[in-house]
């Protein structure tokens, strides 16, 4: 990735950037997908935008994202936030027609209202390329049909209703792509529990050698970047499967290598506590009880009668 990707600093930027026609407002937009063009000039480039992207698409084809390829021909939606950094593909084959809504949101379109706070910290604008949301023939209908209502909003003339119109159906894509998303982690478990094999076996690979003790805990990061896939979209992934997030898988494994500990060796608690790459042996001790209910040593007294 180049050091200073193209910085896209306004939705009329978009627009030029994509040969479409300037948008009627300079807030907002909605673009229809099909009419965007990628010139040879850009192909492959790197962009930043100042704005919010919301996409449903079909018809584009495969895009690669570590060393797999992820079909992108059925109906998908993605989402982007400002400053992340997105690389222009083709959106043409011969003799495909994509199609699909690219919303376009400037942050300042929001301002105000209860959904500018809400959307900064949404989870769908963390979520990776390969974590896209694969809609059936029905949530394909109803995203669509909310997109419909807001490009009604948006060809009729921005008026003092139109705004709150419009976040109010932003604040209804978001909360429907949620629910898709939950649907996702179901009825994709084969994927989803070959994931989670993969992270118990990183977690345990990390406790068994020597890390604890010199790098600590694996960070929710860099589990993620192992297994290729976004913080936020593992955690909220093993909620649904499991009701635990990352950062609990994380603890439930240093819990049990602790009680492992506390139950065969001869080491005091203090020597438990350095092995687990605790600084300090109160610190261990009190993360010990919050999540057992008992000290290191009623622990040990209990298991060993």
């Amino acid at each position: 990735m180049p050091d200073s990707p193209r910085k896209i600093r306004s939705i009329s930027d978009f627009h030029k950037l994509r040969g479409l026609p300037g948008p009627k407002h300079p807030l907002i937009s909605l673009v229809d997908y099909s009419k965007t063009v990628v010139y040879p000039e850009n192909l492959g480039e790197f962009w930043t935008m100042s704005h919010y992207s919301i996409a449903v698409k079909g018809n584009v084809g495969t895009l690669r994202y570590g060393q797999q390829e992820y079909d992108f021909d059925e109906g998908v939606m993605s989402f982007m936030a400002p400053g992340q950094v997105m690389q222009i593909d083709p959106n043409t084959r011969e003799g495909v027609k994509p199609w699909g809504w690219i919303l376009l949101i400037h942050p300042e379109f929001l301002y105000q209202s209860p959904l500018a706070s809400k959307i900064r910290r949404h989870e769908l604008f963390g979520y990776a390329v390969n974590e896209a949301l694969f809609l059936s023939e029905s949530e394909k209908g109803k995203i669509l049909g909310i997109f419909a209502q807001i490009r009604e909003e948006y060809e009729s003339g921005i008026d003092s209703f139109s705004q709150d119109i419009m976040i109010a159906q932003i604040d209804l894509l978001l909360t429907y792509a949620d629910r898709f998303y939950k649907r996702q982690f179901i009825t994709r478990q084969v994927s989803s529990h070959d994931i989670l094999d993969k992270l118990e076996n990183l977690l345990v690979n990390w406790f068994e050698g020597d890390n604890l003790l010199n790098q600590g805990l694996p960070s929710v990061q860099y589990l993620a970047g192992e297994l290729n896939l976004s913080p936020n979209y593992l955690s909220n992934m093993l909620k649904e499967l499991t009701g635990q997030t990352t950062q609990q898988h994380i603890h439930d494994m240093l819990i049990s290598k602790a009680k492992e500990k506390l139950s065969v060796s001869t080491l005091t608690v203090s020597q438990v506590a350095y092995e687990l790459g605790f600084e300090h042996p109160q610190s261990f001790s009190k993360f010990f009880k919050a999540k057992t209910e008992q000290t290191p040593g009623e622990f040990r007294k209990s298991f060993t009668g």
